[in-house]
């Protein structure tokens, strides 16, 4: 320890910084205090910047940093999101005996029934527009709230804490599998600390208690088995993704290059065809076994109303629909939603098959560059771009040459200002300001990488 002080004093010295920094913002901030927001969100950003550069990448140093920097977290109740009041509450229904997809918390509440405790805290806690909708959290996500539940203490404090392990956990994982990625692909493992140590996923995932990092720690275990050539356990693994939130499913189609025009099975296409079809078999077998012991007709009927109203009905941090509900106010004076968020949609389809068809993965980076450009198509066309949804661009910019991401990363704090004011509303010219940052660095980096392939 001694040592190290000795040879790492300014980096230990920007730790303790940040340690304060994560305090306060994990006990003292509350999300419509922007100012203090936006000033502890840079600092943080400027400060990881630093640790990474001044350690010379000192691993097992970066390590213990990005435990600690969590672990600051360990008993706050988060202040950016609500949702893990419904994480707690449907992780309790499953210990009651509860299917969690066949009640909404309205049906309960309302009629003054209480069946889990402090059922009543809970559904104040979750808010209006998760009460009345029923659960659309996959089966493995479900089995971590029941984990999280199974704690001592049976308080909400000690529920989150059980959250916050779970999600420490899986950053670990993607930690391990990350730097032996990192290493297969000959690229340096010191990358994956853009992950670790990004702060939007320090907070985002561990301090709001947000599930994408559970999701990404299968997904780049299924990479790295892929890559092993151990391709029959990748499906398992990225079944058990899939089955914590459902985004790898539109990367799905992306694989077929892998398995049809791969180097090992270059003489033998029909081989590469009976892989990739035994590949979506194992895929689809695990997540239905999965969802299993939920399943009946009512579940299916509610769980594909619920997560197509997520999907389609609401708006918030968009960027293209934004523009085309514009067009839509000023052609009928309506909001065209409906319309337009079919469309949309229909579009990121034909773009996942052009990837999926025109495009060659020969190899890993090319597949997960791929991967991170169509995701971000996407999210580009979506109605709802929450901020904790982009911690997979992330992860995955890691093993390719793109860092829009990461400035993606910093700049969607600006959405948190519209709870700045009573009714939530968000400043479109904020919205506009991110958007026209990330834009511009995502376009000048695809120029970028097609004069380099040129050339």
């Amino acid at each position: 320890m001694i040592a190290l002080w000795k040879y790492h004093k300014i980096p230990f010295l920007f730790f303790i910084i940040s340690s304060a920094f994560y305090a306060w913002f994990a006990y003292d901030l509350m999300r419509w205090d922007t100012i203090e927001l936006l000033l502890i969100y840079i600092t943080l950003f400027f400060l990881a910047f630093q640790i990474i550069k001044k350690t010379g990448f000192n691993f097992k140093l970066l390590v213990g940093f990005s435990i600690l920097f969590r672990l600051l977290f360990l008993f706050a109740i988060p202040n950016l999101s609500q949702d893990f009041y419904r994480f707690i509450w449907d992780g309790r229904m499953i210990l009651e005996g509860f299917n969690p997809y066949l009640y909404t918390p309205d049906s309960f509440i309302n009629n003054l029934k209480f069946p889990i405790n402090q059922a009543q805290e809970l559904y104040n806690g979750m808010g209006s527009l998760s009460s009345s909708h029923f659960s659309n959290y996959p089966p493995l996500n479900q089995f971590c709230f029941v984990l999280a539940n199974l704690l001592p203490g049976k308080s909400i404090l000690s529920s989150v804490i059980g959250l916050r392990l779970v999600i420490i956990a899986a950053d670990l994982g993607t930690l391990y599998f990350g730097k032996k990625l990192l290493e297969r692909l000959k690229l340096p493992s010191s990358r994956i600390f853009w992950y670790i140590l990004n702060p939007f996923i320090i907070i985002e995932l561990t301090g709001n208690l947000h599930f994408e990092g559970v999701m990404i720690f299968f997904f780049i275990w299924s990479l790295y088995l892929l890559l092993s050539g151990k391709w029959k356990w990748a499906a398992v693994v990225l079944a058990c993704s899939i089955s914590v939130k459902l985004i790898p499913l539109m990367l799905l189609p992306l694989f077929f290059g892998w398995f049809t025009s791969n180097t090992i099975d270059k003489q033998n296409n029909t081989l590469g065809f009976i892989k990739l079809i035994t590949f979506y078999a194992i895929v689809g077998a695990t997540t239905l076994l999965l969802f299993l012991p939920f399943f009946s007709m009512e579940f299916l009927n509610n769980y594909s109303k619920t997560v197509g109203l997520w999907f389609g009905n609401f708006e918030f941090n968009a960027s293209v629909y934004y523009l085309a509900r514009a067009i839509g106010y000023a052609i009928t004076g309506y909001n065209e939603i409906a319309i337009i968020g079919k469309i949309l949609p229909l579009i990121s389809v034909l773009i996942i098959l052009g990837f999926t068809f025109f495009k060659k993965h020969t190899n890993l980076p090319n597949l997960i560059t791929s991967m991170l450009l169509v995701l971000t198509l996407y999210f580009f066309l979506s109605t709802t771009v929450h901020p904790w949804y982009i911690a997979t661009l992330i992860i995955l910019s890691v093993f390719t040459n793109y860092k829009f991401p990461l400035v993606w990363s910093l700049v969607i704090v600006l959405s948190y200002l519209a709870y700045s004011n009573t009714n939530n509303s968000e400043n479109l010219w904020v919205i506009a300001l991110e958007y026209s940052i990330i834009i511009s660095v995502f376009v000048g980096e695809v120029l970028k990488q097609k004069r380099l392939q040129v050339s």
